[in-house]
Formats: structure tokens, C-alpha cells, sequence
């Protein structure tokens, strides 16, 4: 949680973040995902997806393309 405490993320991403710590959530995450979750277009989702990417937060799955998908450092779900 100090590596989100350093720069305050926004609305969205908490919304996100929160939602793949609860214990129902299913998979990884992704732009088409994130944007439904969040309520906001896929260039927004992508923008965020990209900036918890760079803040070490998000970790991408291998893979890529279409199936770019994303998941969260073991430090936040501990």
C-alpha cells in the first residue's frame, strides 16, 4: 500500500484494485474489463492500466495483443 500512498491514484483505479482484492474475483484484468468495471472508455482504461503498470502496481501477463491481461503485485494482496 505505500507504493499507492506515494502518488494518490485516482477514482478508477482504487475502484479496480479494490474490486480484484475481493475474494470473488475471477482472473486477471484487462482494457475491455477495466472499462466495464470503471464506466469509461477502453483508451481511458488503457491509460490507467498503463500508468499502475508503471507505478509497479500492475504486472502483465505474458501474452499480448488481444489478450493482454494484467494482474496485481503479491505485496497489495497480502
Amino acid at each position: 500500500m505505500d507504493k499507492i500512498n506515494q502518488k494518490p491514484i485516482n477514482d478508477r483505479q482504487r475502484l479496480i484494485i479494490n474490486r480484484m482484492l475481493e475474494d470473488d474475483f475471477k482472473g486477471y484484468i484487462n482494457t475491455s474489463k477495466y472499462a466495464k468495471l470503471a464506466k469509461c472508455s477502453a483508451d481511458t482504461a488503457l491509460r490507467d492500466i498503463q500508468d499502475l503498470k508503471s507505478r509497479g502496481l500492475f504486472i502483465q501477463n505474458p501474452g499480448g495483443g488481444r489478450s493482454t491481461s494484467y494482474h496485481l503485485i503479491e505485496e497489495i494482496k497480502s
